[in-house]
């Protein structure tokens, strides 16, 4: 039996491991949809991570994931989503836009076909831990260092790095090919509550965005989107504030009241809708917020961590984005499914560093388009993301296939990334016209 080491138990990491260990009931085949080859066997897997179910359960949120319809539908075939009835199911994107001086200027809605959803990392995690070791695999608890590679590679016939933050994504190299920004874009501040209010037109679960201030002083942009926590049901608000910009007020990490209460001033003198809406939220625990900043960066796959000896990178330790495109989860999915193939594909040959550069490589041909994507959406829209936007609050196919786009950014590259594809588009349905007006974001 071949063994496998895998560094971090977040989404990426923990999908990988427990398609490595299929459930053992023998009630159903392994899922088709991974390619699975048979005969199939059961690897050896070791999970190594920081913290135990409960401590996972007892800790602050991890992030703000909202899973679109692919991703869903990966985890379904691995038998790994566990929470579909529990959590609500969002049916639409709504987007606003609001200026300098607070006025609306411009928005629409458009639905999702195939619903998204979004569970609490914290549930998310412990559960998958639990099953993991229910199947059989192991888990190691404790503090990871690049320092403990070298071991765990040895030990291992592959070992795989899932975790995108600290000491241990460091030992991937920065591609700079890849990487445009040096520096966070934006600074983050979530926060998981109860109590907020459906707007007019979005009369169930959704996720919803208004971009604030225009080309000249773009302040940042607050989401609002519909998720299931420890206990069920909530609300998770999000600022994606621009660095030294009004939104900028979260250096002290305040905790989840305070986060609230700055969120009410912010939204009284910027977004006067979004207060009424949300002027009777609480937080739904002690652990509810989260604030920090982080840097996109996409890093070299694999790594030497001793003379011949090498690791691969999964997830955010090699493909980091910032949250403002909603991607990292359902990255962390499909490259956790890819890795998956490519594993049980590869038989009995070993994992050496051609067969890991050709493994990321094949998983980059898709990722390359989401990256180019979430780095879009962190600087000043381009002209003709403008005209997009605008004739998308006039023409529900536009606002239709906008809002789907999220669930494969790939499929933006053939209209959204490109402007002469984009006025092509917008040519063909009949949706050409002027962007929106500059001074409204």
């Amino acid at each position: 039996m071949r063994r496998i080491a895998v560094v971090g138990a977040g989404q990426a990491g923990l999908h990988l491991a427990l398609g490595l260990r299929p459930d053992s009931t023998g009630a159903a085949e392994p899922p088709e949809p991974h390619g699975l080859q048979e005969p199939y066997e059961p690897y050896d897997v070791t999970v190594y991570t920081a913290r135990t179910p409960g401590e996972v359960r007892a800790g602050r949120v991890l992030s703000t994931q909202v899973m679109y319809g692919p991703a869903l539908a990966l985890e379904r075939a691995a038998g790994l989503h566990l929470w579909e009835a529990e959590a609500p199911r969002l049916t639409a994107l709504g987007f606003s836009v609001a200026d300098p001086q607070r006025s609306p200027a411009g928005g629409f809605t458009g639905p999702l076909d195939h619903p998204a959803q979004s569970v609490d990392l914290r549930v998310k995690t412990a559960d998958w831990l639990e099953l993991f070791e229910a199947r059989g695999g192991r888990v190691e608890y404790g503090t990871v260092g690049p320092d403990d590679l070298p071991g765990i590679a040895a030990a291992h016939d592959l070992t795989v790095v899932a975790t995108g933050h600290g000491p241990l994504a460091e030992v991937f190299a920065r591609d700079a090919r890849h990487s445009p920004y040096e520096r966070p874009q934006r600074r983050l501040a979530v926060c998981y509550v109860r109590g907020t209010r459906m707007p007019d037109g979005l009369d169930g679960p959704h996720l919803r965005v208004t971009p604030v201030g225009g080309a000249e002083e773009f302040a940042g942009e607050f989401f609002v989107m519909h998720a299931l926590t420890l206990d069920g049901p909530c609300e998770i608000v999000l600022w994606e504030a621009v660095p030294g910009g009004p939104f900028d007020v979260w250096a002290d990490r305040p905790g989840p009241g305070d986060v609230v209460e700055r969120t009410l001033e912010l939204l009284r003198g910027h977004l006067p809708g979004e207060y009424e809406l949300c002027r009777g939220m609480e937080p739904t625990d002690a652990g509810a917020a989260l604030t920090g900043a982080l840097t996109p960066v996409v890093r070299r796959p694999v790594a030497e961590v001793a003379p011949g000896a090498h690791v691969l990178g999964l997830g955010d330790a090699v493909v980091l984005h910032d949250p403002i495109g909603g991607q990292g989860s359902n990255s962390a999915a499909r490259g956790a499914a890819h890795y998956l193939r490519a594993i049980t594909a590869h038989g009995g040959e070993p994992f050496d560093r051609t067969w890991m550069l050709r493994t990321f490589a094949a998983y980059w041909e898709h990722a390359r388009h989401v990256s180019a994507f979430c780095n879009m959406l962190l600087g000043p829209p381009p002209e003709h993301v403008r005209r997009i936007l605008s004739a998308a609050a006039r023409h529900p196919a536009v606002a239709h296939r906008y809002a789907n786009g999220f669930g494969d950014p790939a499929g933006f590259a053939d209209w959204f990334m490109d402007a002469d594809r984009a006025d092509a588009y917008l040519a063909a349905v009949g949706a050409a016209g002027t962007a929106v007006p500059a001074d409204g974001g």
